[in-house]
């Protein structure tokens, strides 16, 4: 069955950094877009970066763009988010998702989702 496994958060503290993984397996990784969501406590989950199918198209939200990146390794079947200058407001639980488009964009609403990691800067 399909399964996406998140992997590689924790507590950190401000500035540092984080790289998160996420294993999939179940479905034609290469045929979807893959992307990252976080939910923080209150609120609602929201869209944090995607990736195309081949790694060559990006999208990032404008609160993370410039401090984290999203990779994918096809052969793999992993798809990543490093993280750098973190700050307590990035403080979430991290989603993997996997969605039959082109990238995934806020609205979207991903085909697969994984069970999500923590993350959690400290000031």
């Amino acid at each position: 069955q399909v399964q996406l496994a998140e992997s590689g958060g924790g507590l950190v503290q401000a500035g540092d950094s984080l790289r998160l993984s996420c294993a999939a397996s179940g479905f034609t990784f290469s045929s979807y877009a893959m992307g990252w969501f976080r939910q923080a406590p209150g609120k609602e989950r929201e869209f944090v970066a995607s990736i195309s199918r081949s790694g060559g198209s990006t999208n990032y939200a404008a609160s993370v763009k410039g401090r984290f990146t999203i990779s994918r390794d096809n052969a793999k079947r992993t798809v990543y988010l490093e993280m750098i200058m973190l700050k307590p407001e990035d403080t979430a639980v991290y989603y993997c998702a996997a969605a039959l488009s082109y990238l995934i964009v806020v609205g979207s609403d991903p085909n697969y989702w994984g069970q999500g990691t923590q993350v959690t800067v400290s000031s």
